[in-house]
């Protein structure tokens, strides 16, 4: 992100919500944490972002929803051990959401002494996708388990199921529900909600505006959504194969892009049938004083751009926490 962009997301964040954003109900306390280990959107890099994964702690279970890239950095920066993070959710298989797998399913296994299998549940191909790894990395696993290290056998394993919308997962009082949302042309393309004790989160994944998704998701505290750019920008205006201003791609490329997501006027609609607690974005690389605008026009609630790292506490009162390197 040019230095630029990080100055402008700063003010956004400054005039739209406080330090630590709470929100407060009714209701009982609960265990439910979500933390962004990356926010950043798209097949592309950065030094000051890691890419597209969720963290949701519900008790003693740890969730993962998708696995972008630098994913384990994250769970580092944190101090949370990857070995422990053995069920991963995929929304689709775009490989900007999927490009971590590797390093979850070798490295906690090698140097964390993971001894279960890695589960993983998503869209149609993900058991064949999660078969070609192991046989990409075959070499690998062969002699650290069978010839040198001789590292469990069972950590290496993965039991991966291809999905259809419904409860996914269930276990000690948390459910998983995927729901079908539009990425057209990838399909089939899920978005996510956790609910644990009486609270609740939903994730949309990669869509464009989804009734479905409304429909699945009333009633959630946490309501977590991508956001793309502008789909009214006038940058768009003018030939479809010349080169989109500030890009490498042309017009044609952009708008097809855009318009596979949500802009901030669709997000602030979405945020205003929803109502959840809070609305929190992620996935995103649109320009936040633009999409905050575009957001305001429709929906007046609490708002979140999410950030590398940020943890969001769901309870009586919904607490954001922004990461903050330790002192040295």
């Amino acid at each position: 992100m040019r230095l630029s962009s990080l100055i402008a997301l700063a003010a956004v964040l400054a005039l739209a919500t406080p330090r630590a954003q709470t929100v407060t109900t009714n209701g009982g306390e609960s265990e439910l944490k979500v933390v962004l280990l990356g926010t950043m959107a798209g097949p592309t890099f950065g030094g000051e972002r890691l890419g597209i994964s969720t963290l949701v702690t519900a008790g003693d279970e740890r969730l993962l929803f998708d696995a972008g890239r630098n994913l384990t950095t994250g769970l580092a920066r944190l101090n949370i051990n990857p070995a422990a993070v053995t069920r991963v959710f995929l929304t689709h298989l775009h490989s900007d959401h999927v490009v971590s797998l590797p390093e979850l399913l070798l490295f906690p296994w090698a140097s964390q002494g993971r001894a279960v299998p890695l589960q993983v549940w998503g869209p149609r191909g993900t058991r064949a996708m999660m078969e070609r790894l192991q046989e990409a990395f075959a070499f690998d696993i062969h002699v650290r388990r069978d010839v040198d290290e001789r590292f469990s056998p069972e950590g290496i394993k993965v039991q991966a199921i291809d999905i259809r919308e419904g409860v996914v997962y269930e276990s000690s009082g948390v459910k998983v529900t995927a729901f079908l949302v539009d990425h057209a042309p990838i399909e089939p393309a899920f978005g996510f909600r956790v609910d644990y004790r009486g609270r609740s989160v939903a994730l949309s994944g990669d869509t464009k505006p989804s009734d479905n998704l409304v429909k699945v998701s009333q009633g959630v505290d946490v309501l977590v959504h991508e956001v793309g750019s502008w789909k009214q920008d006038p940058n768009l205006a003018g030939p479809p194969d010349d080169r989109f201003p500030g890009s490498a791609q042309t017009r044609r490329q952009v708008q097809t892009i855009r318009n596979h997501h949500t802009d901030g006027a669709e997000a602030g609609s979405i945020f205003e049938r929803v109502k959840p607690r809070l609305a929190v974005f992620s996935h995103y690389n649109a320009d936040p004083a633009t999409t905050l605008r575009l957001v305001r026009q429709i929906y007046n609630g609490p708002v979140e751009f999410g950030e590398d790292l940020m943890a969001i506490d769901i309870g009586n009162t919904i607490s954001v926490r922004r990461f903050t390197l330790p002192s040295k």
